[in-house]
């Protein structure tokens, strides 16, 4: 793969090329068209990590840019109008079919067509979305990959309890407009409110409208006694993951997160489904409907792994110390 030129198509939402490789199936009679479709900027390096996933698998599926497949991509960098005009781009360059990265993403998708079939990854709640029918028959031109139960609310509870067990307190940060949360925290908050009520817990829950508002809200919650904080898996949380973490950092708040990404970035601990394994999963169904499979036809799979991780460094400045069980539990533990 040419990684200049993927980065480069990524950054501008242009098309990206990769090399032919030996071995590889022989050229269609019409090189076939993927669109990207992506709420992230085009330069975030977990980003150009998952796509480098999902090129590879297609690769060894018999798809090679530059002889069989043509793939445009689209990164909105967290601006939602420019997302929506990107859809409509996608559609207008009659793509066969489109890999949607998220739940902004499959909804300005499903809004540009219901023609062209959509393989969804890292979406939270396709059935309440509205986006299929059921997840063994979803019907219509949509199919894909969820990124959560809901029940997973109660499992990051207690695991910021096992690691901060004198915390009184927990934000509970989300973004309306990106989440399958709605304006209350929708999809996960029984969950979470169910084992806080049980950890005896009391639990703020926080939406986040802008950028600014990161800053007041962590501020806010760093004056209260006692304080965590848990952070919804969405495309504007992820985007400013750097910020979120270095102000919890500032203000010493124990936080768990949805992804590894923001471990890396310097937070406390994740948990959550690898999103890198579902842009791989993603590529057989693209195969699938490239050879003539309906989306609707096939069933929405669920997460199959999920990996704890968890940040030694950060928990020494915060002065805690992990538990020999969630030490060994962890897939990852960086220092």
């Amino acid at each position: 793969m040419r990684r200049r030129e993927v980065l480069a198509g990524l950054a501008s939402g242009t098309a990206a090329a990769w090399s032919p490789v030996v071995g590889a199936q022989q050229a269609a009679e019409r090189p076939r068209r993927i669109g990207v479709l992506t709420p992230q900027s085009g330069d975030d390096t977990e980003l150009r990590r998952w796509l480098s996933g999902f090129t590879d698998s297609l690769r060894q599926l018999g798809w090679v840019e530059g002889r069989n497949l043509h793939i445009e991509y689209r990164a909105a960098a967290g601006d939602l109008i420019r997302l929506g005009r990107q859809a409509a781009e996608l559609v207008g360059l009659k793509s066969d079919v489109i890999l949607a990265h998220s739940t902004p993403a499959t909804r300005a998708m499903r809004q540009a067509t219901d023609m062209i079939p959509i393989v969804f990854v890292n979406v939270a709640d396709p059935l309440g979305g509205g986006f299929v029918e059921s997840f063994a028959h979803p019907g219509g031109n949509l199919t894909g990959f969820t990124n959560f139960d809901a029940s997973v609310g109660g499992k990051w509870v207690e695991l910021l309890r096992e690691i901060a067990p004198s915390i009184e307190r927990i934000g509970m940060l989300f973004s309306p407009e990106t989440a399958a949360s709605g304006a209350t925290g929708g999809v996960y908050l029984p969950a979470v409110e169910k084992a806080a009520q049980e950890h005896n817990l009391k639990l703020i829950v926080s939406p986040l409208q802008d950028p600014t508002d990161i800053d007041r809200t962590i501020a806010a919650l760093g004056r209260e006694p006692g304080a965590a904080m848990l952070v919804m898996p969405n495309a504007f949380t992820f985007s400013h993951r750097q910020r979120i973490t270095s102000i919890a950092a500032e203000h010493r708040l124990p936080a768990i997160y949805p992804w590894r990404a923001f471990v890396v970035a310097g937070g406390l601990m994740a948990y959550g489904v690898d999103i890198g394994d579902q842009f791989r999963r993603a590529a057989s169904y693209v195969d699938r409907i490239l050879k003539g499979a309906r989306p609707g036809d096939l069933p929405v799979q669920a997460p199959t792994k999920f990996e704890l991780i968890i940040n030694l460094t950060t928990a020494k400045a915060l002065g805690l110390k992990v538990p020999q069980p969630l030490f060994v539990a962890a897939d990852e533990v960086i220092e």
